[in-house]
């Protein structure tokens, strides 16, 4: 508790957002308050220099403003690169709604807030992020065109979840590739950690290639029927990152790999859902390179989803959804042997990649 404290410390010490330790260059961050709906959101708008922001909308419980708008620039940002190294003609954006999903959570309140996203006259596109639903978008379409993820029935590319889940699979198949010289993961002990939408269908892609599999989730009750439902092991213990497992999947909410977690981390490989998985990218990017742990960046394997809902913006059908998806697997080969000839971390060979189609992007535009 003492370091979330010291954590909240630090954050208050700076200027509100241009000091914000998470800021980078945002250019725009937009701070939404509805009384009579009890909507208080913030979107944050990275760079737009490949097209409009697109990336989803989480509403989450935070602790206090500070770590929203530090989550709100995170994001952000991760959705720049995302979009970039994926090849899609999109800015990075993200917004953050604070409030309990299961409590506080209205169609009111989506509606006011699809007004603020289409106040910004399509700079923002929104989507489905953790507390949203494929309902909720549909409810946010109402009042703007600016949103994606809506039912399939109403012309949408629907639930992004199982693509995002498909393309952190076939990260973590390369990852597997490029470490053990074949990319079967029959019989791999893997830890799955958290096991929302996304972690259900990696878990299923999982068990059916033969893994071994255990999960772990604060909520029992989805533990006991995503194991039901697939013969998944549950996580009894109290020191999951220090179980011996070949592969680690962090699936639910970031900095997973933190000092803490990365000194007694067992895994030859991290690769999974969650975004920002690192806590200090360049530290703990560094100590995983030290420690010959492979990390399969998160920004790009878990871009399946952000691929599915672009889908709705440029027309394309399923085939190219599962196309552009499965490209995942040769662009993590690529950026793991690009990291290993240069000597530098993944994170770093995938954000020099990434950054590299953005500043040629805007040398076009300048010139």
């Amino acid at each position: 508790m003492s370091k979330e404290l010291n954590a909240i410390e630090q954050l208050i010490n700076q200027d509100p957002v241009f000091g914000q330790l998470s800021f980078n260059d945002h250019e725009q961050v937009v701070f939404c308050n509805d009384k009579d709906t009890g909507l208080k959101a913030i979107i944050s708008i990275h760079n737009t220099v490949l097209g409009p922001a697109l990336g989803g909308t989480r509403m989450w419980n935070y602790g206090n403003e500070w770590s929203a708008l530090n989550d709100a620039l995170r994001l952000s940002r991760g959705m720049t690169y995302k979009s970039a190294i994926t090849g899609l003609n999109l800015g990075g954006g993200k917004a953050v709604i604070l409030g309990d999903a299961k409590t506080q959570k209205t169609p009111e309140m989506m509606r006011k807030f699809g007004e603020f996203v289409h106040s910004l006259s399509g700079k923002y596109i929104t989507a489905e992020d953790v507390g949203m639903t494929t309902e909720d978008m549909d409810t946010v379409r109402e009042v703007t065109p600016y949103v994606t993820g809506i039912s399939e029935s109403k012309g949408g590319a629907g639930n992004p979840s199982p693509i995002t889940a498909y393309g952190v699979f076939n990260g973590m198949k390369a990852a597997a590739h490029f470490k053990y010289g074949s990319d079967v993961l029959e019989d791999k002990v893997i830890f799955v950690e958290g096991i929302g939408n996304v972690g259900e269908a990696l878990v299923e892609y999982l068990t059916q290639e033969g893994a071994k599999v255990t999960i772990a989730d604060i909520n029992r009750d989805r533990l006991e029927e995503v194991s039901a439902k697939y013969g998944a092991k549950i996580y009894e213990g109290s020191d999951l990152h220090a179980e011996p497992m070949d592969i680690y999947a962090p699936c639910a909410l970031g900095a997973t790999i933190n000092d803490n977690t990365l000194s007694k981390l067992q895994a030859s490989i991290i690769a999974g859902a969650a975004n920002n998985q690192l806590a200090d990218e360049n530290k703990h990017g560094m100590l995983l390179q030290q420690r010959g742990i492979v990390y399969a960046p998160d920004f790009l394997i878990n871009a399946g989803g952000i691929i599915n809902v672009y889908a709705e913006l440029e027309g394309y059908d399923r085939a190219e959804i599962m196309r552009k998806t499965e490209n995942i697997y040769t662009t993590t080969i690529e950026i793991l042997n690009k990291a290993q000839q240069n000597g530098i971390t993944t994170h770093s060979a995938a954000l020099q990649i990434a950054q590299a189609r953005i500043d040629a992007r805007r040398a076009e535009q300048q010139g």
